[in-house]
């Protein structure tokens, strides 16, 4: 239904009104709280968490019986050696040998399901996941996307969610197996030698302690990674967005600068993070062969003392192998986990943002013809100490149009977005049809709305689409009626592939103007019963200009249209203009009335015929900023 992104905030900042060098200083939560948090998503998945944990159990003891049986093979083995003139008892042999395959295939039967089971558990859990952040995202205010640039939310929305679903698919599944592998084994080598499972047992403390010192160093270093991660994606999307401008000004080499810097940083961050997070795994493989020659050694001992049979240290020495891979996978783990556990931080961060005020309810719902709209002594300030709009009032009646001109920082544009309530007032009130903006939903007042502005907003898609997005319920007659009324017809014959023409996210394959005119088709097709203008032809050619000017005049007939305007030459025919300063209304009254009163208005309406303005003609603007700041407009 809108041409463009309303732009609101205290500077009415894009998405490249921030560096990343001001991006708020984030402060990662401990890894407990933030860990349990992510294991409550899977809450709603205790049934088949419970058939996980069933299935793993089951492929865990038959894995661990293995080796006692093929211990037992080398004991028949051992034996026919030991007795040639018995010899070896192959049908025994092969009878343990036939046990030993069965038990390895239901291992991997169980181990399968499991992982098939857990699959869907994780991904219905990212998805459950990426839902709640879509919808937190049409929770937000406005002031959120003000301040947080929008590569570092896509960073989040996406790096940081599929990292999450990463770490959870490759984690939980060999959390559950090496947990239950070490209690396993850990129980068939006290069963077969209580003397060798202590010996083996010296692996766990040594296991926890350098787990936990590496977790530590590497938490931060991770959250580090995943924040430089964000920046660099900001960096890059502002870049490439405004790529044109980036070479007009020539600031190529400083944008190289930026991004080397940022790249560079996070490189530095990544390397610590899997430098020191890479140290676990070789640390337990170190204390797993260390443990493997004392248990070879002191199970020789064992053997030639008869204390043991041969093919009890045969699978004792299997069982400590299984002992040890288990943790140096736990160890490993723990990298990923924390690599994990910093993006959930972040998702959860953007979750436990602040929301708009919700809607009243019960809501109020005008009349469907709904027109009138007044302010009544409306005060609004972005910051608490820094006023902006003071005591307001102002009507705009049924089928008239209402300019709003004034200089920079004047108050316009928030204006509108307290229309539109992207802000809610802070005094007074916004009635339409008598009825307070703030008792009707945002969806109720914004489906009557219709906006067109000076940047438009297109999407991927054909030109058909991006029209029927203004209502996607319309006709294909409607569509085309729409696209007349606002001269898209006339161009759009002359694409090899008319309304079908696909467009990209920039749709640089088509005019500004052209963009322009089929916002407002799509504004058309929407019939919104208000309708803001903000300046929709201050970057087309006259002839387009002159094409928009006229579908803008038919699309405010019989409408309550607001148009901010900075060519005032276009505003001649409103019923009302409002001139502001200072967020006041210093002067209102049709275009001939104001020129004759020799005011403000008429020195903003010369100004535009006259040279370049210096410091005498700037300080008659009134509420114009110095020449050398911006502001709001």
């Amino acid at each position: 239904m809108s041409g463009g992104r309303p732009l609101g905030g205290p500077m009415g900042r894009g998405p490249m009104g921030r560096g990343p060098g001001q991006a708020p200083a984030e402060k990662a939560r401990s890894f407990g709280p933030s860990a349990r948090r992510l294991l409550g998503t899977l809450r709603s998945e205790r049934g088949r968490l419970v058939a996980v944990l069933l299935f793993g159990i089951l492929s865990v003891a038959l894995s661990v019986a293995g080796p006692k049986l093929l211990g037992e093979g080398t004991n028949v083995v051992f034996a026919g050696f030991l007795a040639p003139e018995v010899g070896i008892d192959f049908p025994r042999l092969g009878g343990i040998l036939l046990v030993v395959l069965t038990v390895y295939v239901l291992a991997s039967a169980f181990g399968w399901l499991q992982g098939r089971i857990l699959n869907g558990v994780v991904q219905r859990a990212v998805h459950r996941l990426r839902m709640q952040v879509e919808d937190k995202i049409h929770r937000l205010p406005l002031a959120y996307f003000d301040r947080v640039q929008r590569g570092e939310l896509l960073s989040r929305v996406t790096n940081d969610v599929d990292n999450i679903g990463q770490t959870m698919q490759q984690t939980l599944s060999q959390v559950v197996v090496s947990l239950l592998t070490v209690i396993g084994v850990l129980a068939m080598m006290f069963v077969l030698s209580p003397l060798l499972a202590v010996i083996a047992l010296v692996t766990i403390p040594l296991t926890v302690a350098i787990t936990v010192l590496v977790a530590r160093r590497s938490q931060t270093l991770f959250a580090a990674q995943w924040k430089a991660t964000g920046v660099l994606n900001a960096r890059v999307e502002e870049t490439f967005s405004g790529h044109a401008l980036v070479k007009t000004f020539g600031h190529q080499a400083e944008v190289e600068a930026d991004f080397r810097s940022e790249n560079e940083e996070l490189y530095r961050a990544s390397f610590g993070a899997q430098f020191v997070s890479g140290l676990i795994m070789p640390a337990m493989m170190f204390i797993g062969n260390l443990v493997y020659v004392a248990i070879a050694v002191v199970g020789g001992l064992q053997v030639a003392a008869m204390a043991m049979s041969i093919g009890d240290v045969q699978a004792f020495i299997q069982y400590s192998r299984q002992f040890t891979q288990p943790l140096s996978q736990l160890g490993s783990m723990a990298a990923l986990l924390q690599s994990g556990v910093a993006s959930a931080e972040r998702v959860f961060e953007l979750l436990d943002e602040s929301e708009q005020e919700p809607d009243e309810d019960p809501a109020q719902s005008p009349p469907a013809d709904a027109g009138h709209l007044e302010f009544h002594d409306v005060s609004f300030r972005y910051a608490p100490d820094v006023p902006l709009i003071e005591g307001l009032s102002l009507a705009a009646a049924p089928g008239s149009t209402v300019a709003i001109v004034g200089p920079t920082g004047a108050g316009k544009t928030t204006l509108v977005n307290l229309v539109m309530r992207f802000h809610d007032v802070d005094d007074g009130s916004i009635t339409l049809d008598g009825v307070d903006t703030r008792r009707i939903t945002r969806d109720d007042l914004r489906s009557r709305t219709g906006m067109v502005l000076q940047d438009t907003w297109l999407f991927a898609g054909t030109i058909r689409e991006n029209i029927a997005y203004g209502r996607p319920a319309a006709s294909e007659e409607e569509i085309i009626a729409a696209a007349t009324a606002a001269y898209v017809d006339r161009f759009v014959h002359a694409l090899p592939d008319g309304y079908e023409t696909l467009l990209d996210d920039d749709a640089t394959n088509l005019s500004v103007g052209e963009r322009q005119l089929i916002t407002i088709a799509r504004a058309f097709l929407a019939d919104p019963r208000i309708l803001i203008l903000d300046e929709a032809t201050s970057s087309v050619d006259t002839r387009t200009e002159l094409l928009i000017q006229r579908a803008m005049s038919k699309l405010r007939r019989d409408r309550t249209a607001f148009v901010i305007a900075h060519r005032l030459s276009t505003i001649r025919d409103a019923d009302l203009i409002l001139v502001m300063a200072d967020g006041a209304i210093v002067e209102q009254g049709r275009h001939e009335e104001l020129l004759a009163t020799g005011g403000a208005y008429e020195r903003l309406y010369n100004a535009q015929f006259e040279a370049p303005m210096d410091e005498t003609a700037e300080a008659a603007v009134p509420g114009a900023p110095p020449m050398s700041e911006g502001g709001r407009s």
